[in-house]
């Protein structure tokens, strides 16, 4: 009996040892198959790794100014061209409502003076009258004054409302700040920062076909046909900020914003002054103004690294961490196969 029993387990013993190969082979097969998609993952490409390279900001090519146009000329007595509602309805009041009134009231002020002295003289009024009041005068020379001031009140308080008129929404926006002795220009909608505009040396000025004390380094540039609002204030002492052809001509006071807003029709390069006495050089100062084209305007402003309103700025490159994402299933892939590795010691101690 005791022999039968070790002749069984022998036989068991050599059976089993037979299939182990069979299974460790099943094992090392399966291995390979479940780490496959691990060692199969797509390696991130190179370039989403790299940062995108940065799009180079356009070139502007600022416009020469036109002899005449936005500038004092030899000789002028009169207004610069008003390049702006507000400024050829300031002088059309001027032209056809003071200077008609003003030459009048001359005229007829010299007229009543001229017959005076002569209808009055001694030789021809020996005795002189002794009329203290006439009631006819008295009431025309209260009437007629009170009439003129109201012709001219109506015109005057449509002027005044169309320059302190509030600029819309969609207005370009440009503070502007006096410095001794210089100006500083921010587009704060566009996203440009402050930049300093100072006065030319004259040869530079000449090299450049500008005015002499009128030329600027920078510029500030605006859109034609668009509505502008002018933030404008001081640093240190009061400035004046002046552009005649705009019809301009705001106080630049520090610790207050004040505020214009105006339209220009004509593209062209416009000057202007400080027109408040501001120190020891405030007569070189000046203020140059670049009118263009809405389109010209977008690609200086793209120049200057800023953007139009309602445009986004340009996006970053994605980061390489989703290319990494593939990668990160291995382990979880592999995990079958460990799990087979770990149940084989189990199985062959079971069978011994």
């Amino acid at each position: 009996m005791h022999s039968r029993i070790s002749g069984f387990m022998m036989a068991m013993a050599l059976g089993l040892s037979a299939l182990a190969p069979s299974a460790a082979m099943a094992q090392a097969e399966a291995a390979p198959a479940a780490t496959a998609p691990a060692q199969e993952a797509p390696a991130a490409p190179e370039a989403s790794n790299a940062a995108a390279p940065a799009t180079p900001a356009p070139t502007f090519d600022h416009a020469k100014p036109v002899e005449g146009v936005g500038m004092p000329r030899p000789g002028e007595t009169y207004f610069q061209d008003q390049v702006s509602p507000t400024g050829r309805y300031a002088e059309w009041m001027h032209t056809w409502i003071l200077m008609p009134v003003i030459t009048a009231i001359s005229l007829f002020v010299l007229g009543l003076l001229l017959w005076v002295v002569v209808r009055y003289r001694r030789a021809a009024n020996p005795v002189a009258s002794r009329t203290s009041h006439n009631t006819a005068i008295e009431i025309a020379w209260t009437l007629i004054p009170v009439i003129i001031l109201v012709a001219i009140a109506v015109p005057s308080i449509k002027l005044l409302a169309a320059q302190f008129k509030p600029a819309p929404k969609e207005a370009v926006v440009v503070k502007v700040t006096g410095y001794q002795w210089y100006w500083g220009y921010e587009y704060p909608d566009n996203g440009i920062g402050e930049y300093v505009s100072n006065m030319l040396p004259e040869d530079k000025a000449k090299e450049r076909g500008e005015p002499r004390l009128l030329a600027a380094d920078n510029r500030m540039v605006l859109p034609v046909g668009v509505p502008i609002k002018l933030i404008i204030t001081g640093a240190d002492v009061i400035h004046s900020f002046s552009i005649p052809a705009f019809w301009v001509k705001e106080d630049a006071v520090p610790g207050r914003l004040n505020e214009r807003h105006f339209t220009i029709e004509k593209p062209g390069v416009y000057y202007g002054v400080c027109s408040e006495l501001c120190g020891a050089r405030h007569g070189f100062m000046p203020i140059a103004v670049e009118a263009v084209s809405p389109e010209k305007f977008a690609q200086w402003v793209k120049s200057q690294g800023g953007t139009m309103l309602g445009e986004k700025p340009a996006e970053a490159a994605p980061a390489a961490a989703p290319a990494a994402a593939p990668a990160a299933a291995a382990p979880a892939a592999a995990e079958p196969a460990a799990a087979t590795n770990a149940a084989a010691p189990a199985a062959n101690a079971t069978a011994s």
